[in-house]
């Protein structure tokens, strides 16, 4: 038996002397002798380990808690936000006529947005941290902490419902505070890991291809098989029906077992069949996406950016929209869909049906640049700082000097017609319509060169075998350039500047102070409930940080002068 000593350990039974030297006492000590005499010697071990001379109690005095858990902290402001929010939705999503949850619905809310706001997900972990962590058990307040299914059930079937409710009106009691005042919001996008198999994608191209080979062996075996048994069949389905019902000695299966010819046509048309509706349902699961994952068939294969040198590779993930103003997260987005652009109005629509207003400027960057939005902005009379996606590319010396491009063209807007450098004229030669993903139709205006053979520069602008044609939007090209000056104008700055740094200092505190770099849930539906949490556990702790810092109320950052 090793025994521990002030020394070191032993292996000398207890009350035995051992040698003295420098430092060690001479016997162990009395209490883990007596504790061996009479557990370990008669086999009493006792699995409640100090419980009869101490009670412990999971609810904690008031007074003790001020001298544990200091008055400024996060864990105290979140508990006065909670209980001042109206819970009818969380409410409506119990049973009234069933059990009562041994946990109260909103000490678990407190639970579970504290433990984000320590960067905690998983269940266990929770439940853990609720029987250890003083400021949990400070929240429970002599309730019985939960255990991790009471808490992944809460999470992803009680919360579906009342997340977005309780997100939203944190945003009204942070506009009451004065903390927001609905004017300028800034907008981004990234990208979050599924909770999905990388390696379970379905690809439509490789889906549509292998089902178009399908039909051409079925179109082939159908006629084959009906004239063999002498069946007269429009479709599969019919034909194996007629086969089944043929069928008069049972199918044997394994080696040494010669199966008959019939039994041998219907497995050959089973599995066709069985591979058609495998097919239909992939294609019906794509909804205009190019992949899924069959472990979270909601989510799409994007790249993401793996480490700080941006390599990347495709995995199932969701696009994360978030709009900020001040620092706080106003809105919530996520989506299937890989490109920013078609998520912008979807995301400023829900934050306006929720609170009721509009705000006065959005500013995004160069991802939701279309003229989708630009006319969607005109129609709601809201000024956009849009990023040009050709902003930065334009400064350079290169995009100067390229003959090929538009903007080093002459146009001549009497005549409605380019100049290139070699000095032929690009004519219009019709009007067309553009329809784009999402529905929106743009007038198209096409051009076409009076004569490129024999230039020598036809090589670098145009790799067409005929003239250089052009396809030109007048609308988007008026509104780029309208918000090109914005963006440029001192107001587009700062707005650009803060964008950085609130919309996408944001990301980087979910991401790598909270440690959120891939959801647990899965589906559309309980993904953007997770990200909802996320969000209101952000909005806490921005609002704890700058009441410590003295900084609440303020809406930008300013630039600093020299």
């Amino acid at each position: 038996m090793l025994l521990y000593h002030k020394g070191g350990v032993s292996k000398h039974p207890p009350g035995k002397r051992i040698k003295k030297q420098a430092g060690h006492d001479k016997r162990v000590a009395p209490s883990l002798l007596f504790w061996y005499n009479f557990c370990v010697k008669k086999n009493n071990y006792q699995k409640n380990y100090g419980t009869e001379r101490r009670n412990v109690q999971h609810k904690i005095d008031e007074f003790f808690a001020e001298t544990v858990i200091p008055a400024d902290d996060s864990v105290r402001l979140l508990d006065e936000i909670v209980e001042g929010m109206n819970h009818s939705a969380l409410e409506r999503a119990y049973s009234r006529t069933g059990r009562k949850p041994a946990t109260k619905p909103v000490t678990l809310l407190k639970i579970l947005i504290y433990a984000i706001m320590q960067g905690i997900y998983s269940s266990r972990a929770i439940a853990s941290a609720c029987r250890r962590d003083i400021n949990f058990i400070w929240l429970l307040n002599g309730e019985d902490a939960p255990n991790h299914n009471e808490i992944a059930r809460f999470r992803s079937q009680r919360l579906t419902e009342c997340a977005e409710d309780y997100h939203y009106q944190l945003v009204c009691a942070l506009f009451e505070m004065g903390e927001v005042k609905y004017g300028h919001l800034f907008v981004d996008g990234t990208k979050i890991e599924a909770n999905a198999n990388k390696y379970t994608f379905v690809w439509k191209k490789s889906t549509t291809k292998y089902e178009t080979r399908l039909y051409e062996k079925l179109d082939l075996l159908v006629p084959e098989l009906c004239s063999k048994h002498g069946i007269l069949a429009d479709t599969a389905e019919v034909l194996l029906s007629e086969l089944e019902s043929r069928v008069t000695v049972p199918f044997v299966y394994g080696r040494g077992k010669r199966k008959t010819e019939l039994q041998r046509d219907i497995e050959k048309l089973r599995e066709l069949l069985w591979r058609k509706a495998k097919y239909s349902k992939y294609q019906e699961t794509f909804k205009g996406r190019n992949s899924f994952s069959k472990t979270d068939p909601d989510a799409t294969f994007m790249r993401m950016k793996d480490d700080h040198m941006r390599n990347s590779q495709l995995k199932p993930g969701y696009n994360l929209q978030l709009a900020v103003e001040a620092e706080y997260i106003i809105g919530v987005d996520v989506s299937s869909e890989r490109a920013d652009q078609l998520r912008l109005k979807p995301l400023l629509d829900n934050i306006e049906r929720n609170l009721s207003v509009k705000y006065g400027d959005v500013t995004a960057d160069a991802g939701y640049e279309s003229e989708e939005n630009y006319t969607y902005f005109d129609e709601k009379k809201q000024v956009c700082y849009i990023k040009p996606q050709n902003y930065e590319r334009s400064k350079t010396k290169k995009f100067k000097n390229d003959m090929r491009l538009r903007e080093n063209m002459l146009y001549d807007p009497e005549k409605d017609e380019y100049t290139c450098q070699n000095g032929k004229k690009l004519r219009v030669t019709y009007i067309g319509k553009r329809k784009s993903a999402s529905g929106f139709e743009s007038e198209i205006t096409h051009y076409e060169c009076e004569g490129c053979a024999g230039c020598l520069h036809k090589s670098s602008c145009t790799r067409a075998k005929g003239n250089r044609k052009l396809q030109i939007s007048k609308t988007f090209l008026k509104q780029r350039e309208q918000s090109r000056n914005r963006i440029t104008s001192a107001t587009g700055v700062l707005l650009r500047t803060n964008r950085s740094i609130q919309v996408e200092g944001a990301f980087g505190v979910i991401k790598q102070n909270y440690g959120f770099r891939q959801f647990l849930l899965r589906g559309n539906k309980k993904v953007f409930t997770e990200s909802l949490l996320v969000a209101t556990a952000y909005n806490i702790n921005k609002l704890h940080r700058k009441i410590q810092n003295n900084r609440a109320g303020t809406q930008l950052f300013e630039k600093l002068s020299a």
